[in-house]
């Protein structure tokens, strides 16, 4: 069954458009002649949260609008991408939003939530177990959570696909970075909905190979750790939903490293005087790694962000790959 059809992209574009005009997909010279590739960045980072997630909260609080079911206040767990969103929505509709983030999270993230209005805990090692935390105060106080992956999360976020499509109808593939896989999933759907033949490619860091491992088994499959410095990939628990169009729609998931990520990152910033998250950054390094099987073709990479800590950033630029510490 399709996650969602034109007609609801629409209704989802209108409520997205409120906040987030359409991002520009640039195609960089300089990264066309370091890989080869004709090489378009969709750039996602330059949003109002800085990262494609902020599309998904905005359609996610309009579906409660629409179908009269807005709750007295919205709970949800993040590492901080999708926090932002979910922040901005519930102020737009005039409800609170508490937002469970672990230990050591990005403090330029927590501080962007709490600046659009988010209530924020921090609780758990990790962005799996501040989830079973969020859940367990979603009854204690009362609130309607928001999962990661929720078809209305998925179709506002899908907008960035519709988006990239029309401006670049002829791709021969599109590299995506997978968290907890709404930007992947609406990649796919869109594709598909218009009939499109272009390879779709799912990228996870070789630290946090869940959806890379479950991709093979055809099972979710989690992992004990998920210990990288793109945070936005560190996904130990897969779920059914995403994992199964992944699967149909995915011609393959790539694995990268720290390093290539980093490294990935510098390009980037040298090439397109962009900044890019780790997570941001990973589809890029996958194509890097992946180039000669793309040679002079027209090939896109989703850069989904930009929120990096400052002192990390500059870290990457002097050449260092972050040391995750295990929790």
């Amino acid at each position: 069954m399709t996650l969602f059809s034109l007609d609801d992209l629409a209704i989802a574009a209108t409520a997205v458009r409120a906040l987030v005009p359409p991002t520009p997909a640039y195609a960089w010279p300089l990264l066309a002649r370091r890989t080869g590739v004709n090489v378009i960045v969709k750039h996602e980072n330059h949003t109002l949260t800085g990262s494609f997630k902020a599309r998904g909260g905005l359609s996610y609080v309009d579906a409660l609008q629409r179908s009269n079911m807005l709750p007295k206040g919205l709970i949800t767990a993040t590492r901080g991408n999708h926090g932002q969103s979910i922040a901005i929505g519930a102020k737009r509709a005039g409800i609170p939003a508490a937002i469970v983030v672990p230990e050591g999270n990005s403090a330029e993230k927590n501080a962007a939530m709490e600046a659009f209005g988010g209530e924020l805990t921090i609780a758990g090692r990790d962005f799996d177990e501040s989830r079973a935390i969020a859940r367990h105060l979603q009854s204690e106080k009362d609130l309607h959570f928001v999962p990661s992956f929720h078809r209305d999360l998925v179709v506002g976020v899908a907008t960035y696909g519709r988006e990239l499509f029309a401006d670049h109808s002829c791709l021969d593939a599109v590299y995506v970075p997978i968290g907890m896989g709404s930007g992947i999933c609406g990649l796919i759907t869109v594709r598909d909905l218009l009939g499109l033949k272009t390879e779709i490619i799912g990228v996870v860091s070789d630290q946090a190979p869940a959806f890379a491992l479950s991709f093979e088994a055809g099972r979710p499959i989690s992992t004990e750790t998920a210990q990288t410095f793109a945070d936005g990939l560190a996904c130990r628990e897969p779920q059914a939903e995403p994992l199964e169009i992944i699967r149909k729609g995915a011609s393959r998931l790539v694995r990268v490293t720290d390093n290539e990520i980093a490294a990935a990152m510098r390009l980037l910033y040298v090439d397109t005087h962009n900044i890019a998250e780790g997570a941001g950054a990973a589809a890029l390094a996958a194509l890097i790694k992946e180039k000669l099987s793309f040679q002079g073709r027209r090939v896109a990479v989703i850069l989904t962000g930009g929120n990096i800590d400052m002192p990390v950033f500059v870290r990457v630029l002097q050449g260092e790959t972050p040391k995750v510490r295990p929790r």
